[in-house]
């Protein structure tokens, strides 16, 4: 897909309205920031994935690739083939370095190094010497281009990739907010218990939620665009609680805070840290995990990275084909039309048994009455696991994580 496909791509799934209108100037916004590289690290627990998903040795998975972590992640359940399809150029960048870095770094210590620390010139080194040779052209030249202040790309590796992106943005933001009220929120991390955790969410960090400037802030919906929350989701989202966004925030961030074993959750060392962990004993994505090591490797040729519409994929695969779908929260984006004809590729697709998977922002599954129910009826909504999910997702961000199950 070459650029000038990708921005109208990318335009036609976050712009719902021709209108110039304050929501339509926002959709364009939205687009925009998206175009480049959101997350270096995405964003969804992929435990929780793979027990929802139940992957099995002969299982055909297909998911959004986003960051490509738990693309990566899902080969330690060892399931026959992962296509991974983004339409966002970075992400699939990203996801190609990954796999030419699983299949040529000599050893889990510098595939460590490189997307656990992912701070030091000794990555830049190894991507010359290891990497750079089995790249693709297309994915090469994004790594060896320059970012809007003239750096290269690849040295993100050297002085840390995930405070990059837009989620890396964000977050960078937030640290600023909470520097401005004299809080440094990798306090959090130094916690040696769950109670401990709480006693400072609640003396540090939930008071900001009340501060003037930050609920002027979190009412403004491109404030939030880090997030991956798209204009058309916000006023939905800030329902979910009497008193706005502020407080669905709030309670977001008290449950990444509070709800885990800080000692288990990367997704809190990265929204408190900024990065993962360098103790041998820090938590890390499963990819990363020294145990997982041989298994990812020796698998890595089952994922095949397509740069393509999830839609348009779905389109060129077989009747009765495919076992597993990732959705991320893709949906919170789409129209009535566009989530149509997604569902109906789906359940084309879908063999007996099937699962789908995604995340939406807002706490309910957003496909009754939106989705025709001659194809929402061939599907059974797995509510009570959907609920278990959410609560055992790690990450925290979204309001809700739901399976849908053949019928």
């Amino acid at each position: 897909m070459g650029h000038a496909a990708t921005v109208r791509a990318v335009r036609d799934a976050a712009v719902r309205t021709d209108r110039l209108d304050k929501q339509g100037l926002l959709e364009r916004a939205f687009a925009f920031a998206f175009r480049g590289l959101v997350y270096a690290q995405i964003w969804e627990d992929p435990v929780v994935d793979m027990e929802a998903l139940a992957l099995t040795p002969d299982c055909r998975l297909v998911t959004i690739a986003s960051g490509g972590c738990n693309v990566l992640s899902y080969l330690t359940a060892d399931p026959a083939r992962i296509t991974a399809v983004d339409l966002n150029t970075a992400h699939v960048a990203l996801n190609r370095l990954k796999l030419a870095a699983a299949r040529h770094l000599p050893d889990h210590a510098h595939l460590r190094r490189f997307f656990g620390e992912a701070d030091t010139p000794a990555n830049i080194a190894a991507y010359q010497t290891y990497i750079r040779p089995h790249l693709d052209e297309t994915s090469r030249r994004y790594w060896e281009g320059r970012d809007l202040i003239g750096r290269r790309r690849i040295g993100g590796f050297a002085r840390g990739i995930y405070k990059k992106g837009l989620l890396g943005g964000f977050i960078g933001v937030a640290h600023g907010l909470a520097r401005l009220y004299r809080i440094d929120p990798r306090e959090l991390l130094a916690a040696r218990s769950l109670e401990e955790q709480r006693a400072i969410f609640d003396r540090r960090f939930a008071p900001m939620f009340d501060r003037r400037l930050v609920r002027w802030l979190t009412e403004q919906p491109a404030s939030l665009f880090g997030l991956g929350i798209p204009p058309a989701q916000y006023q939905a989202l800030a329902g979910d609680e009497p008193d706005g966004m502020a407080a669905v925030l709030r309670g977001r961030l008290e449950k990444l805070a509070c709800d885990f074993d800080i000692a288990d959750n990367y997704f809190a060392w990265q929204a408190f840290g900024r990065g993962y962990g360098k103790d041998p004993t820090a938590p890390l994505p499963p990819y990363l995990q020294e145990d997982h090591y041989r298994a990812v490797v020796d698998r890595i040729d089952r994922i095949d990275v397509r740069h393509v519409n999830l839609t348009s994929h779905l389109r060129g695969e077989p009747a009765n084909s495919l076992d597993r779908y990732v959705l991320l929260d893709a949906q919170d984006w789409m129209t009535d039309a566009q989530l149509t004809a997604l569902w109906a590729e789906i359940t084309r697709t879908a063999r007996p048994g099937a699962r789908v998977l995604f995340r939406t922002a807002a706490k309910a599954t957003l496909l009754p009455g939106r989705v025709p129910d001659d194809l929402l009826g061939a599907w059974r909504y797995e509510a009570e696991a959907s609920r278990a999910f959410t609560a055992r997702d790690r990450s925290s961000i979204y309001g809700g994580v739901h399976l849908y199950v053949r019928a």
